[in-house]
């Protein structure tokens, strides 16, 4: 039975749409108590593959890398969704969500064991790479379809303050299974064995994720009304206009998705360079080492800003309204990448780490809830599909120009200032849509 209830959309007014009632309210509802456990089975095992497979190409003893494979290896984890995403808008709003949440997870599961047999037999090259294209992109898949049916277990008015439970503690889950990766790498070791052995042991939250799915009952996830075309391959050339025509005709999500861009492609840039560094230039700081060890430390500290963020989203939003809070954190980022982006040593790259992933968590949280609150569910996993798809093909993009510019050792202060600007460009383009709405 869904809880979703019907919502004015039409203006700004964020105290209308956003009633805070606090974690443990949330967690009393059983639908969101599951939906959520399942999410973290699903998003620790992500952690888990995507280090363990991070491990296996970029921090291996027994190979060499270049910018240019490292961009590669993003490429793998980041593009599924935008090979995958006009087909799972599509679908999410035509299949019964839970069916699909069950079965994706089992699939990638079996997949996962694949792909870790690959790592541990040494493989590399294209066959590694497209199955993990296929594994990562069944996660995106998930990963829309979870979104998608948060409205059918929590009411409407806690929709932000849930997004941001259920977003935030995912995101952090999904960190702890890095860092479950970084250790169990060290235990099984760093070669190809060992990074086999790591990654296979994400099957476990597939597998997890897929049992608690199913405890749902069949349609409570929806959609509650299907309106799509009879084949599937109408379905998804109509899922991606429809998806893209309701958000441009939604200024709430137009807006969000300028924003949220902006700070993905800020963000690659980043993130890009963070390795690199990590890999190269970094030096060891106090008990923090340089490598896979110290990239473990700045995806904690990221964590922690995403935590941060996910008990702070609904309160700041509550205060400032959304367009203040979104055009806050970006101004916020575009400081903090001139600030402790440009030094280039371990200890500001760690603050840098934090500030960025809260400011960029919030801006994603608001977006989030403008499409779940101002989507109708018939569209609204179309939506989703398309905005992860717009949201991973710009990071990939970014990544792709830096590696084409950026020296092996990732010290590149111009690439830092650059970032910062797209944060500003960000900022521009949410205010010009926002302005336009108002004078609509």
């Amino acid at each position: 039975m869904s809880t979703s209830v019907p919502v004015d959309a039409s203006g700004d007014s964020e105290s209308a749409h956003h009633l805070r009632i606090g974690p443990r309210r949330l967690l009393a509802f059983a639908g969101f108590r599951r939906l959520l456990l399942s999410r973290f089975a699903s998003q620790w095992g992500d952690g888990l593959f995507q280090t363990g497979l991070a491990g296996f190409v970029v921090f291996n003893p027994e190979r060499a890398v270049t910018p240019e494979e490292i961009a590669g290896g993003f490429m793998v984890l980041l593009l599924p969704y935008s090979l995958v995403g006009p087909f799972a808008g599509a679908l999410l709003d035509r299949w019964d969500r839970r069916r699909v949440l069950v079965a994706a997870n089992l699939l990638r599961g079996v997949l996962i064991l694949v792909a870790a047999g690959c790592v541990a037999g040494g493989a590399s090259g294209l066959p590694l790479l497209m199955l993990a294209l296929v594994v990562v992109g069944i996660s995106r898949f998930v990963g829309a379809g979870l979104s998608a049916a948060l409205p059918h277990v929590v009411p409407v008015p806690n929709l932000v303050e849930a997004n941001a439970l259920a977003v935030t503690l995912g995101a952090v889950v999904s960190v702890l299974g890095a860092g479950c990766a970084v250790g169990l790498r060290g235990l099984l070791g760093e070669g190809d064995t060992g990074s086999g052995l790591t990654t296979g042991i994400a099957f476990v939250g597939s597998v997890l994720a897929a049992v608690l799915a199913a405890r749902f009952a069949r349609g409570a996830l929806g959609p509650d009304k299907v309106d799509e075309p009879p084949t599937a391959l109408a379905a998804v050339a109509q899922g991606l206009f429809d998806g893209g025509r309701v958000a441009l005709r939604t200024p709430s999500v137009a807006a969000g998705f300028c924003a949220l861009l902006a700070h993905r492609a800020a963000f690659g840039i980043s993130l890009l360079l963070t390795v690199l560094l990590m890999r190269f230039s970094f030096e060891d700081f106090g008990p923090i080492e340089a490598g896979l060890p110290g990239l473990g430390v700045v995806l904690g500290f990221g964590a922690a800003g995403i935590f941060v963020a996910g008990l702070t989203t609904a309160r700041l939003v509550s205060r400032l309204g959304r367009k203040r809070s979104v055009l806050l954190c970006l101004a916020g980022a575009a400081l903090a990448q001139l600030a402790f982006g440009l030094p280039m040593v371990l200890p500001t790259a760690l603050v840098a780490a934090f500030v960025l992933s809260y400011a960029g968590q919030v801006v994603k949280l608001c977006v989030d809830a403008a499409v779940q609150r101002d989507i109708g569910d018939e569209a609204r996993g179309r939506v989703f599909a398309l905005y992860d798809m717009l949201f991973n093909i710009t990071q990939v993009v970014a990544i792709g120009l830096a590696a084409e510019l950026v020296p092996q050792t990732g010290e590149s202060a111009a690439l830092i200032a650059a970032a910062a600007v797209v944060y500003l460009v960000g900022m521009a383009g949410f205010a010009t849509v926002t302005r336009r709405h108002q004078r609509a």
